[in-house]
């Protein structure tokens, strides 16, 4: 047992020193080679842990190399653009001058929940309010907001149709039914079918972007 957590102890030392020579981004913006590296390094501490007869400088020099990789690829990255981004890859423009791009969503394999659920948590909680929205090399969204009007009373905008269905989840919130919004897209001479996104508010206000013509 004492060998053992002697083993834990230096590992675990192991660990988080080469966590902090690979730098404080490690920790909180994991780009996909850091989070390569995080999973390696982990998989391989947990080696001489599970396996008394794994000699203890075995695992210590394969996170010695794992480490000393990241740190190339880190200096190969600042000094060529090109490298950066073959190996992090660049943001992508989703939403530009406050249009969704349908085609960029498809192919980073983004639903709409998806991105709403993001814009949320970036305290926006209707598309229409974006002027752009770029998915950074790390997964997470950046948000630049159209400016915005005073407004006297804040609006819950909800989601209705989402890739050509209904959604009735959020209909008590905004004061939704089915009939009415049948209705409102019979006044705009829209189907279901036809829609990608379709936002209601409780001010009766109402975003709608068609669905695209797939290439």
């Amino acid at each position: 047992m004492t060998v053992l957590l002697l083993r834990c102890v230096i590992m675990y030392v192991a660990v988080i020193v080469g966590v902090r020579l690979m730098g404080k981004r490690q920790i909180g913006q994991l780009q996909p080679e850091e989070l390569v590296v995080t999973i390696l390094i982990s998989d391989v501490a947990t080696m001489p842990l599970q396996d008394m007869q794994i000699p203890l400088l075995q695992p210590l020099m394969i996170i010695a190399v794992i480490i000393a990789c990241e740190l190339l690829f880190s200096v190969l990255s600042l000094k060529s653009r090109r490298f950066r981004t073959l190996v992090q890859g660049h943001p992508i423009p989703i939403v530009k001058n406050g249009t969704l791009d349908q085609t960029l969503l498809r192919k980073i394999r983004y639903t709409v929940d998806d991105v709403l659920e993001a814009l949320r948590l970036k305290d926006v909680f209707d598309l229409s309010e974006a002027e752009y929205v770029y998915v950074e090399s790390n997964g997470s969204l950046s948000v630049l907001k159209k400016p915005q009007p005073a407004q006297k009373k804040a609006v819950l905008p909800c989601l209705v149709v989402c890739d050509g269905k209904i959604v009735p989840d959020e209909f008590s919130l905004c004061g939704m039914t089915e009939d009415k919004l049948e209705k409102l897209l019979r006044s705009k001479h829209k189907k279901v079918s036809d829609i990608f996104l379709m936002t209601y508010a409780t001010d009766g206000s109402c975003n709608i972007i068609e669905k695209e013509a797939t290439k």
